[in-house]
């Protein structure tokens, strides 16, 4: 049976990853909510979608499917907003009888992940979630090897991701903490559900660099040490991207091997769109150790850098690093 998809937030960055996914699983998409109308990218997948520049029509026009004939109903909202905003998008989602797949991070804070699970229980409708790493090949593979290994010893991981950002990203919502949860939230959310997913949850949490573009720490796992480094400025790029004139670069280095992954991200989204239409989607439970954790990091006051810092952060401070510090191999 062909399923009916509304989605807010058209008109941003995500929005195609979701209408592609919508599409490619054989669904159709029936209503759409931006405040910005520049959606011409609504006529190349159909033109019988409803737009919405104000919410509130939206929420009615919704409410008056909810209301109507069973085949009109809508099934899942698509949420691609803003950050500050997915907690009250779940929301209607749920209370016009539709289940809910919400871009990352699924809310700001973890406590509001409770009032969710509540909201699940009251309209027996479910909050689902895109944890797209969990679909890479690589990343799945990695995983099962990591488990057939089993936990004898520690893990020396360093994981890097730099996506490059103009000056816009610091106008825009995505440069406001309050709005996007700062970076180690809005881009790294995802990183930090991998690790998670990885090498279990995490005891100990440092961080060594906090700016608005950059971010970087140090995490002890259940099963791993971890060195990460966080940047949407072109200039942390490493050689190999810029010379291929490659803008992104994802890395995570396991026991000084290095699996790059900056490729193979075009039809994730529909892999989790597949998963959640086969009731295996990733759902409150699944996200809520990295909406613990990125909180926790955002909580969390810088301690000074020594070797357990990122090699990033080490290439930069060894004219000033002292022999002792660099002789500490953890903190």
């Amino acid at each position: 049976m062909r399923k009916n998809f509304a989605i807010t937030g058209v008109a941003g960055y995500i929005a195609p990853r979701h209408l592609r996914a919508i599409r490619d699983t054989g669904n159709q998409l029936v209503a759409a909510l931006d405040p910005h109308d520049s959606v011409g990218i609504l006529d190349s997948f159909s033109f019988g979608v409803r737009y919405f520049p104000e919410f509130e029509r939206f929420d009615r026009y919704l409410d008056k499917l909810r209301r109507g004939p069973v085949e009109q109903r809508l099934h899942y909202l698509s949420i691609c907003s803003p950050n500050y905003l997915h907690d009250a998008h779940i929301r209607l989602a749920l209370r016009v009888g539709a289940d809910a797949i919400c871009e990352k991070p699924l809310v700001i804070n973890p406590w509001n992940l409770d009032a969710l699970e509540e909201c699940e229980r009251e309209t027996e409708r479910k909050v689902y979630t895109i944890l797209q790493l969990r679909v890479h090949p690589a990343l799945m593979e990695l995983r099962e090897k990591l488990q057939a290994e089993g936990a004898a010893h520690k893990h020396e991981v360093v994981l890097t991701y730099v996506t490059s950002r103009g000056h816009w990203y610091d106008v825009s919502w995505k440069g406001s903490e309050e709005r996007s949860g700062g970076i180690a939230t809005n881009i790294g959310v995802h990183f930090f559900d991998l690790l998670l997913w990885l090498f279990g949850p995490a005891d100990r949490c440092l961080v060594h660099l906090k700016e608005p573009k950059r971010m970087a720490g140090y995490l002890e796992l259940k099963n791993a040490n971890v060195r990460w480094f966080l940047s949407a400025d072109t200039a942390d790029l490493p050689p190999s991207a810029v010379e291929g004139a490659k803008t992104t670069f994802r890395s995570i280095t396991v026991g000084g091997k290095e699996i790059e992954f900056t490729e193979g991200f075009t039809d994730l989204h529909t892999r989790v769109y597949e998963r959640t239409l086969e009731g295996k989607g990733f759902g409150i439970g699944d996200a809520r150790g990295a909406i613990e954790l990125v909180h926790r990091i955002r909580s969390t006051a810088i301690s000074p850098a020594n070797a357990s810092a990122h090699p990033v952060l080490l290439r930069s401070m060894a004219s000033y690093l002292t022999q002792d510090d660099m002789a500490v191999a953890h903190p």
